[in-house]
């Protein structure tokens, strides 16, 4: 399996300089931090299993080292409790630890001058809703360095109202594009297709004309009425965009493709997600030092955070 770049999202231990009794863990690595030296690999295996085993482990369970590597700037330390064994990432002057980190981007990803995001999703898929919130919090940073766009997976789990809902938005897409973020940014929040088509300024003539057009070119309708052609008997096909979900290998929603590449986003939150893009840039543009939010928005129709979730439709 390649090696994927690493993003630490949990700091647990912080040295404090004041202290005089910053234990053998934090004692050596103060010190290294402020000579700005780094401590060997043994001694960072020795501290990481002195602090699990005195801090961590529950009474009667041992922590033995397994391995230790270098790995991104970082020493990679696998400690085995009983049969399992865990990793740790320690920084090399010994003062922080961090006990889990999230692999997120191939190595070997494609960077470029100009990212290109795809977001696949179903248009009435609370987890696809979620995701779509997130996009538009970064989109409005990075739409200008980036090339970001909203795309359909090739099946129905909601009802016929989802193939109407991907139709609408497929052709704001592609007929008004400069007025699609504002569009979605109600549709996310209200569920009201027809109150948004409105406050966006959408002109539906235009809308519908391409509706019918595009129904009539990908057969949706006749597909949906056909249910000898639903997908395991269960679900209607949605093939607008069905050749670039089998180019990336789409299977629910979301799926969120970063210059060709299927990336997980977890947390989802619109910080995590420009980070992840801003990853990807040959030259990071000066937007990607601007901090975002940090809360995962809701799943669902509806303003508002909840509970990160990597859950998906499909």
């Amino acid at each position: 399996m390649a090696k994927q770049t690493i993003i630490i999202i949990s700091v647990v231990f912080v040295a404090i300089l004041a202290a005089a009794s910053v234990g053998v863990y934090f004692g050596h690595g103060l010190i290294n931090q402020l000579l700005g030296k780094e401590l060997s690999s043994s001694i960072i295996a020795e501290n990481t299993l002195k602090y699990i085993n005195e801090n961590l482990l529950a009474e009667g369970n041992t922590a033995s080292l397994a391995s230790i590597s270098d790995e991104r700037g970082l020493y990679k330390v696998t400690v085995k409790v009983g049969q399992q064994e865990y990793e740790a990432y320690a920084t090399k002057d010994g003062v922080f630890l961090f006990l889990e980190g999230y692999r997120m981007i191939e190595e070997g990803s494609a960077k470029s001058d100009r990212p290109d995001v795809k977001l696949f999703v179903m248009s009435y898929c609370p987890y696809g809703l979620q995701a779509e919130k997130m996009f538009l919090s970064v989109y409005d940073l990075l739409k200008d360095k980036a090339d970001m766009g909203i795309y359909f997976v090739d099946y129905i789990m909601h009802e016929k109202q989802e193939i109407d809902e991907n139709l609408t938005q497929y052709c704001i897409q592609k007929e008004q594009n400069e007025k699609y973020s504002s569009y979605l940014g109600c549709f996310v929040v209200s569920g009201d297709s027809s109150a948004c088509l409105s406050e966006a300024g959408i002109d539906t003539d235009k809308v519908n004309a391409c509706v019918v057009q595009t129904d009539e070119e990908f057969q949706i309708t006749s597909l949906y009425n056909d249910k000898n052609s639903w997908l395991n008997d269960s679900y209607p096909r949605f093939d607008v965009q069905a050749d670039l979900n089998e180019q990336y290998g789409v299977s629910g929603s979301p799926t969120i493709v970063i210059n060709g590449k299927v990336v997980n986003v977890s947390p989802r939150t619109p910080e995590n997600f420009k980070e992840i893009i801003c990853q990807t840039f040959n030259s990071q543009p000066e937007e990607c030092s601007q901090i975002l939010s940090e809360d995962s928005p809701s799943p669902g129709f509806g303003g508002g955070t909840g509970a990160s979730s990597d859950n998906t439709c499909g």
